[in-house]
């Protein structure tokens, strides 16, 4: 087995519990019910700073479906809201894929949401996920020293970030910008 291979398949098994704590620590809460403070949990976090905490089997594709209308918010249910709120969470703060987003709220390590609420979620961020893929690029360069070429496999990587092929090779495009 290769680095990048080890890499990613020890990246695939970290548990939500790593991002979970990244909100947590933002919220003040106490991370994954462990006893762990928030500024343990945000320590957690930060040693991972770009965990996606889904396992291989959570790689199912997410439907994509037509722009949704935003329905006014009293016929959201509060699972969907929750859910959106939760999907911009992880897109502001670890700056994560659309997939990676849908594998993390629908996950049993996860948020545990039902997949119409995360379908619902991810329909309606509003999300740059260019920005997002470059961000985990400059992060990938900065802190392992990867290559190009290794950047863009694992951005795209159904077990590293899942983000899709065209906006990892905007990310790459623009690693040095």
């Amino acid at each position: 087995m290769n680095v990048s291979t080890t890499h990613t398949a020890a990246r695939a098994r970290m548990m939500a519990c790593a991002a979970t704590a990244m909100v947590a620590a933002c919220l003040g809460l106490v991370a994954c019910g462990s006893g762990t403070s928030s500024s343990q949990a945000a320590s957690s976090a930060a040693a991972s700073s770009e965990a996606v905490a889904t396992s291989p089997a959570a790689s199912d594709t997410i439907a994509t479906s037509p722009a949704a209308e935003s329905p006014a918010a009293a016929d959201v249910p509060a699972e969907y809201a929750s859910a959106l709120n939760k999907a911009k969470s992880y897109s502001d703060m670890m700056r994560m894929s659309k997939q990676g987003i849908y594998d993390q709220l629908t996950s049993e390590y996860g948020e545990k949401f039902s997949p119409e609420a995360a379908q619902y979620a991810v329909d309606n961020l509003q999300a740059d996920y260019n920005a997002n893929a470059l961000a985990a690029a400059k992060n990938y360069q900065k802190t392992m020293s990867m290559s190009p070429e290794a950047i863009r496999d694992q951005l795209t990587s159904e077990y590293g970030d899942k983000f899709t092929q065209d906006e990892a090779d905007y990310a790459v495009a623009h690693l040095n910008d």
